[in-house]
């Protein structure tokens, strides 16, 4: 039989995404292949780990590709980031813990750096626009967004915060945040 590495992956991420300690038999059994089959596509949790973070990267691409943030009014490319990273917040979370991903440098690395620059650019262009506050640097707000997006998916684990409320939660705390005010 074949296994589908893509499919290992996808069925890891949603079981990590739900319980982030979940084991190697619970991977495998949740991807319906056998212990010893998922050891020869991943020798262990870290090969495994290090693959879900290529997945992340490149699930994240398509999302911020899907929102369109360099395009149109930097509040609304926001709201779309935020609502289009929803469907993979929870899978967001468990990356965001795993602190090997972070140190692994390389590609790695080099993918997460390309997604910030993304989004510390959408920063910048609402402050260049005069929307968004200037003493919150872009990278900060990176930082901060994508925490608050973990944040929602382990609320929303926890049963503290309904999923169809996520997305609008973590838009307007990090709007309401950066927002600049017209000073009167």
């Amino acid at each position: 039989m074949t296994v589908d590495r893509e499919h290992v992956l996808r069925a890891a991420a949603a079981l990590l995404s739900r319980k982030a300690t979940a084991s190697m038999d619970e991977i495998a059994k949740a991807a319906g292949i056998s212990r010893a089959t998922l050891h020869r596509h991943f020798a262990g949790r870290p090969a495994l780990v290090e693959a879900l973070g290529r997945l992340g990267i490149e699930l994240v691409e398509e999302r911020l590709a899907a929102a369109r943030i360099d395009e149109g009014d930097p509040v609304e490319a926001v709201r779309r980031m935020v609502a289009e990273s929803m469907p993979v917040a929870g899978f967001l979370a468990f990356l965001y813990g795993e602190n090997q991903l972070y140190e692994s440098g390389g590609a790695m690395d080099e993918g997460w750096e390309r997604i910030d620059e993304q989004v510390a650019a959408l920063f910048r262009r609402g402050q260049e626009q005069g929307l968004f506050r200037l003493d919150l640097t872009p990278a900060w707000l990176t930082e901060a967004l994508f925490a608050l997006i973990a944040a929602s998916a382990w609320s929303v684990q926890e049963g503290r915060l309904a999923s169809k409320d996520a997305g609008y939660m973590v838009s307007e705390l990090v709007l309401g945040g950066m927002i600049r005010s017209v000073e009167k």
